[in-house]
Order: structure tokens, then sequence, then C-alpha cells
């Protein structure tokens, strides 16, 4: 097998491993009878990262899509009581997004689910393996590879010290 071959099925594993994540995920939310989609799932984990209500704009740079899906999914937790709409103290013309009560108790249950769906997708492997597997996504998450002396190289030269976490 040529090295580009190993690289084709190396992304074919990647690609249906993310699909069986994404399932297993969604089946674990929807036993929970939250009412939250995946999208929604992610758009909150995001807000809860942010120190100030962000602006929708925000959001979408940092999910990573058009800000129409945002709104679209803003409106369907806006109406589920889990975020809402604040003008901006600053700029009134500006609308910032931020949890509810309802969303934060919301959060916390998604990260049970988010827990759990791990444990099930993780359960065939040994702590060992875990770790391992750990630092191969936290290199690939991160386009670094580590050194023999434990330092990472990556785009920006040698950075030292453990790896980042992964991404909302």
């Amino acid at each position: 097998m040529t090295a580009t071959d190993a690289d084709g099925l190396l992304a074919e594993q990647l690609l249906r491993l993310t699909r069986r994540v994404h399932r297993i995920q969604k089946r674990h939310l929807e036993r929970r009878g939250l009412g939250i989609t995946p999208a929604q799932s992610r758009l909150l984990r995001t807000l809860a990262h942010y120190g100030s209500p962000p602006r929708m704009a925000d959001l979408a740079e940092r999910l990573e899509v058009v800000p129409r899906a945002v709104t679209t999914l803003v409106d369907g937790l806006e109406a589920a009581g889990k975020v809402r709409r604040v003008p901006d103290p600053a700029n009134r013309r500006v609308i910032r997004i931020e949890l509810t009560d309802d969303g934060r108790t919301a959060l916390r249950e998604l990260r049970r689910v988010r827990r759990s769906a791990a444990e099930e997708i993780l359960a065939p492997l040994t702590a060992e393996q875990r770790a391992v597997l750990g630092g191969l996504l936290d290199a690939l998450v991160d386009g670094t590879a580590e050194g023999p002396d434990g330092t990472c190289e990556g785009r920006g030269g040698t950075v030292a010290g453990p790896h980042g976490d992964l991404a909302p």
C-alpha cells in the first residue's frame, strides 16, 4: 500500500468516526429529551465560552457558518427559553445573545450527554490507548507534531508544553 492509499484510508476512517460520533451524540440527546439539535448544542457551548454576550456575527464567525444560520439557531433557542437577545449597552442598535438560566441548565445536561456519548465511543479503548489517541487528536487539531523532547512543532514554530484544548 502506498502512502497516498494509506492517507486515503485514514481520511475515510476519520470521516466514518466523525459520522459515528454525531449519530451517537444525537441519539443521547434524543434520549434525554432536551429538544435541542446538535447544531443548537454547538451554539450553546460556543456561547458559554464568551465572557460577555457576543453579537450574532461573532457567533457566526466562531462557528464558521453564515450569519443567517446563526439567526435560525438563535430563533429556536430563544423560543425554547435557552437564550435571549439583549441590546448592547454601548450601542442599542447592536443585539447580543446571552444564555438564560434555562440555557445554563441545558448546557450542564448537554455536558452530561457528551460525556456519556464519549464513554460509549471510547469503551473499546484502554486508558493507555485513550491517552495516545488524545495526543494524536491534539496533533491533528492543532496541526502540530510532538518532537522527541516533548515540545510541539507546528505552523508557528516550536511551542513548548501540553497540547491545547479542543475547540467548542
